[in-house]
C-alpha cells in the first residue's frame, strides 16, 4: 500500500492507496501535528482505526507547501514507517514540459494536478481550479505544456480577511447565500465572499479560453480542491474530484518507481 500526502497551508489532506485504487483519505489541520513524532504516531493511529498495518505501507508520496514541516514529514516517514518518502519536486518525472520562467516556482500540488489531470484528459487542453487556501489556476495545452496559471485569494483566506481588517465588520461563517445580495451585514459579507469569487473564476476561465485557447472547442475545466464541493454548482466544471492531489501522487510515485 502507498501513502499519500498533500500537506497544504491550512490542512493536510492523506490517503491510502492499494492496487492503483484509493482506500481511506483523511484531513488534518496543518498545525495540529508540527514533529516527526507527532506526525508519526497520528499517521499510525489513522491506520490502526481503518485496520490497516503500518508495515503493509511500501511508499509514501509527498507534495507540500509547507517548507518548515520537510524535516517532520521526512522524520516520520522514516521512524515510523522505514520509508525514505518521495516528494514532488524538481527533478522528478512528471510527463510535462513546465513553460514557467523558473520552474521551480510552481507549486508542488499544482504539477501533481496537472500532471495526473492530463492521463485523464490525453491531448487535450486544460484549465485546473484548485480551491484551497489559495484558489490556483493552472494551464495545461494539448502538448503536455505546463504554460503558466493564476493564484488568487481562496475563499477562507478573503473570509478571514473581510471579518479581520474591518472594525466595524462582524465575523461571519462562509456559507451559500440564499439570495444574490444581502439583506444583513453578515448575509451580505457572505453573499461578497460566494459570488465574488465566482465571478473571478469565470472570468478567469473565460479570459484563459478566449486569449491563449482562442476559441478552441476542446478544452476541458477541471476543480478540485476543499472548496469545490460548496461552490461548484455556479461553475463551469466538466470533471471534479476532490481527491485529484491524492490520486496525482500515487500516479507520481509510480512513474518514478
Amino acid at each position: 500500500m502507498i501513502l499519500t500526502l498533500d500537506v497544504g497551508n491550512t490542512q493536510i489532506h492523506g490517503g491510502i492507496f492499494k492496487d492503483g485504487q484509493l482506500l481511506k483519505n483523511f484531513r488534518i489541520n496543518t498545525y495540529s501535528y508540527t514533529s516527526s513524532d507527532e506526525l508519526g504516531l497520528f499517521l499510525k493511529s489513522i491506520l490502526r482505526e481503518w485496520e490497516l498495518s503500518s508495515d503493509s505501507i511500501e511508499g509514501i508520496s509527498i507534495c507540500s507547501v509547507v517548507p518548515f514541516l520537510h524535516h517532520a514529514l521526512e522524520g516520520a516517514s522514516k521512524r515510523y514507517f522505514n520509508q525514505d518518502p518521495f516528494f514532488v519536486e524538481a527533478g522528478i518525472k512528471t510527463g510535462l514540459k513546465i513553460r514557467y520562467k523558473n520552474p521551480a516556482e510552481v507549486g508542488a500540488d499544482r504539477i501533481v494536478n496537472a500532471a495526473y489531470a492530463q492521463t485523464l484528459f490525453p491531448n487535450q487542453n486544460m484549465v485546473l481550479v484548485d480551491l484551497g487556501t489559495a484558489t490556483t489556476f493552472c494551464v495545461v495545452n494539448q502538448e503536455q505544456e505546463y504554460l503558466g496559471g493564476v493564484i488568487m485569494p481562496g475563499i477562507q483566506i478573503s473570509q478571514k480577511a473581510m471579518s479581520n481588517a474591518a472594525a466595524k465588520l462582524p465575523q461571519f461563517e462562509i456559507a451559500r447565500p440564499k439570495d444574490v445580495f444581502g439583506r444583513t451585514t453578515i448575509d451580505s459579507l457572505q453573499c461578497g465572499i460566494y459570488y465574488g469569487h465566482i465571478g473571478a473564476i469565470n472570468h478567469i476561465v473565460d479570459q484563459i479560453k478566449r486569449k491563449e485557447f482562442k476559441g478552441l472547442k476542446n478544452i476541458k475545466i477541471i476543480g478540485t480542491g476543499g472548496y469545490t464541493q460548496f461552490i461548484q454548482k455556479d461553475l463551469p466544471f466538466d470533471f471534479i474530484d476532490n481527491n485529484l492531489t491524492l490520486k496525482g501522487l500515487y500516479y507520481l510515485w509510480s512513474k518514478n518507481h
